[in-house]
């Protein structure tokens, strides 16, 4: 692990390089996660080396005081823009409010950070928290984490070693944390701007995801012009983390086009 100082904190982030020669990919995880959401990707570094960075209170990197919404988007920014500047990484890839991350420094911090491309999975162009979990969250964190781990949620049909591991993981980033993330997701909203992202994107979603639907990622798809669709079969939410050698076979195709 290392570290990288920026805007008076420390963001924690991991490198994994066999001396590959394609474009350096930077990971960034959603809601209550950590990196080692992205542990499968770590087997493409022969093709390219692989970054995966901890969001600000996120595993092992400093806490920012940033409310809900706005604000903590755009401190999650800062956090990948800084750990993609040191480490030369020009592809994107964000999961869930980790999407929500890298389509806004695609359409409101381009001049921060040269991208040559982006891979969007398990997000949408708005990330509408259902009324009941953002309730749960504040209010009952334990029946927030089991809600978020149902069948066809975070996993389709994960082994229980997996999902035991995501709800353990989730509780230690803890209850404060993970409601400003999904607060933070359900304020996002860019269905309107989509048309500006201008890179080429991979879109990549699980059949079975009830939290972003397939057919958020077919607006995507739709709304950005260089996109391409791939459908995960057998998983949902987490489809990197549940089907990585699908996921991982799409992203290495999509970064031999980039």
């Amino acid at each position: 692990m290392e570290t990288v100082a920026h805007h008076d904190r420390e963001t924690a982030y991991e490198v994994a390089d066999r001396e590959a020669d394609g474009p350096t990919i930077c990971f960034v995880h959603g809601s209550g996660g950590t990196r080692s959401v992205w542990k499968s990707q770590h087997r493409i570094a022969s093709h390219a080396p692989i970054v995966t960075l901890d969001l600000s209170g996120h595993g092992e990197s400093d806490d920012v005081e940033a409310t809900p919404g706005f604000t903590t988007l755009s401190a999650y920014a800062d956090d990948v823009i800084a750990v993609a500047e040191t480490t030369d990484a020009d592809v994107l890839v964000g999961n869930s409010l980790g999407g929500a991350v890298v389509m806004h420094i695609l359409l409101e911090r381009r001049e921060a950070l040269d991208v040559s491309g982006a891979v969007l999975t398990g997000t949408g162009a708005r990330l509408g928290v259902l009324e009941d979990l953002r309730w749960w969250l504040e209010h009952d964190f334990d029946r927030a984490v089991e809600f978020l781990h149902e069948p066809g949620r975070l996993f389709h049909d994960p082994d229980p070693h997996m999902r035991a591991a995501s709800i353990a993981a989730m509780r230690e980033c803890g209850q404060a944390i993970t409601n400003r993330d999904y607060l933070t997701a359900h304020e996002f909203d860019v269905r309107d701007q989509l048309h500006r992202i201008d890179v080429p994107t991979l879109v990549v979603y699980g059949e079975h995801d009830r939290l972003t639907p397939p057919w958020f990622h077919e607006y995507l798809a739709d709304e950005i012009s260089d996109a391409r669709l791939v459908d995960i079969e057998a998983a949902a939410h987490l489809s990197m983390l549940e089907r990585p050698k699908p996921f991982n076979e799409a992203l290495v195709s999509f970064l031999e086009s980039v």
